[in-house]
């Protein structure tokens, strides 16, 4: 995976997660935009997390590819908690 797969990725699942903020939405596009792609995929995470927002094992394992890239592993921590299948 290179840099612009990985922007290509963390966009994809924005596309597809269930955050519905418009603000969060936003705010990971820019920073996907500005190349802060670390920063765009925590926050992704992040909010994944603090709304306690259902995600499917394959959504997750495709969380765990763009990670394991970024050297994010911390990022997805507790996010298994949110899995439904």
């Amino acid at each position: 995976m290179d840099f612009r797969q990985a922007q290509a990725d963390i966009l994809a699942l924005l596309d597809d997660s269930p955050i519905v903020s418009s603000d969060v939405r936003g705010d990971v596009r820019e920073l996907v935009q500005v190349g802060e792609i670390g920063l765009a995929f925590d926050t992704l995470c992040s909010w994944l997390f603090e709304d306690s927002l259902a995600i499917s094992r394959s959504f997750y394992e495709r969380l765990r590819v763009v990670a394991n890239y970024l050297e994010e592993l911390a990022a997805l921590e507790r996010l298994d908690e949110l899995i439904v299948d």
